[in-house]
């Protein structure tokens, strides 16, 4: 799961930097939503409810960056 949560890091930080294919910066905010709904469940349906404010922090951060990414600020890709 680190390995994954780095990957959706990279991926939301590299297109943006480079811009470079900056698009793949808004499907790695969307698989962090993804995957911070997924933790929600999974802490939830073991018990570990002591793991859900790291994910209650995380996941507005990745909506934000996905709605401004993806429809309030896109980054133009490089000419």
């Amino acid at each position: 799961m680190g390995l994954v949560d780095f990957s959706g890091g990279i991926g939301i930080l590299l297109p943006a930097l480079t811009r470079i294919l900056p698009r793949l910066t808004v499907l790695a905010a969307l698989g962090c939503v993804v995957l911070q709904i997924s933790a929600i469940i999974f802490h939830t349906s073991r018990g570990e409810l002591s793991a859900l404010p790291l994910n209650a922090v995380l996941l507005p951060i990745c909506l934000f960056i996905l709605w401004g990414r993806g429809k309030k600020a896109p980054i133009a890709p490089r000419a």
